[in-house]
């Protein structure tokens, strides 16, 4: 599985936004599964209920569109980039904490034309946490614009 160095090569996202500690499953074109783990000094944490910690949803979905963009075929060495695209169906079911481990599931659902489909998911302790579709443009290296 890709080292954290790998992982970085294959993300353009560096701290304190890299919401991907590690790659547990990888087929490519298919499916991803990583692990963030969730820990008090995520700089959100400062501002985000600091009496009663709670990782905001957005930054989960952010985790999720990471992986996501994994599966679609995130990649230094091809001459596309996945960038997120759409975001549909996304329902939180529990709150997570520090100290929680998020393992992201991310599976492609449909893929042509340059435009990726993929259902992601974000367990706790194989309790679902989060869920819902994520929408990938794969764009030219250098494109700004979907």
């Amino acid at each position: 599985m890709p080292s954290i160095d790998e992982i970085q090569r294959l993300l353009p996202h560096r701290y304190p936004f890299l919401m991907v500690d590690r790659v547990v499953e990888r087929e490519e074109g298919h499916r991803v599964v990583a692990i963030k783990n969730v820990t008090i000094n995520e700089p959100f944490f400062q501002g985000h209920y600091p009496q009663t910690p709670v990782m905001p949803g957005v930054m989960i979905v952010e985790a999720m569109a990471q992986v996501g963009g994994l599966a679609a075929g995130g990649a230094p060495d091809r001459d596309t980039i996945p960038l997120l695209a759409a975001i549909e169906k996304v329902r939180f079911r529990e709150v997570v904490k520090p100290g929680d481990q998020l393992m992201i599931i991310a599976t492609v659902q449909a893929a042509r034309a340059g435009v990726v489909k993929i259902s992601a998911e974000a367990r706790v302790d194989d309790k679902v946490v989060a869920g819902g579709h994520l929408t990938f443009a794969l764009v030219p290296r250098g494109k700004t614009k979907l």
